[in-house]
C-alpha cells in the first residue's frame, strides 16, 4: 500500500480544520504531477499532513484516503480561486480525493528536523526545488517519521 505526503497552507486548511470536519475533500490541486499522485491514491492509504508556508513548515499528523479521486468541481466555478476554463464536467482536468483525520502528532516535525534526520536524504520533500503538493513517501521514510512522532509522544508522557 502506498503512502503519501499532502501539503497545505494552515491558514487555508489546517489539521485543526480536518479534525473538526472529520472528513473533507482535498481540492484545489493544480499541478499535473500532484494530480497524477491524487489519481494514484487508493482508499485506506495514509498520508502525512504537512503544513507548508508556516514558520517553520512541517509534518503535523496523518490523514487517510476514504474516497478515491473524483472530478474537482472547484475548477468549474468562475468564482473559485481554483477555476480553470479548460476543465469541464464533461472533460475534467483536475481531481480530488476525500480524506479523514487520523491523528495529530504531539508536536510538529519541522522541515529543518526532517532535513537533518538520517535516512530521509532521498525523500521527495527534501529534494532541491521540490514544491510538489502531493507526493509519495517510501516505506522507510514513513517508518522514520513515525518513530520521531512516537518519540515525541513518549516525551509528552514522561
Amino acid at each position: 500500500m502506498a503512502r503519501w505526503l499532502m501539503k497545505t497552507e494552515p491558514e487555508a486548511f489546517s489539521i485543526d480544520d480536518l479534525e473538526r470536519l472529520g472528513v473533507s475533500h482535498w481540492d484545489g490541486v493544480r499541478s499535473y504531477m500532484a494530480r497524477n499522485n491524487l489519481l494514484a491514491m487508493k482508499v485506506g492509504e495514509q498520508a502525512f499532513f504537512y503544513h507548508s508556508s508556516a514558520d517553520p513548515p512541517g509534518v503535523v499528523g496523518i490523514c487517510e484516503v476514504v474516497r478515491e479521486a473524483y472530478p474537482d468541481h472547484t475548477a468549474w466555478d468562475p468564482e473559485s480561486k481554483y477555476f480553470d476554463s479548460r476543465s469541464t464536467p464533461e472533460k475534467p482536468q483536475w481531481f480530488m480525493p476525500d480524506v479523514r483525520f487520523v491523528e495529530r502528532f504531539p508536536r510538529m516535525i519541522s522541515l529543518p528536523e526532517l532535513r537533518t534526520t538520517p535516512g530521509l536524504e532521498a525523500m521527495v520533500l527534501l529534494q532541491r526545488g521540490s514544491r510538489l503538493s502531493v507526493q509519495p513517501v517510501r516505506d522507510q521514510e514513513w517508518e522514520i517519521i513515525m518513530s520521531i512522532a512516537l518519540d515525541a509522544t513518549r516525551d509528552q508522557v514522561t
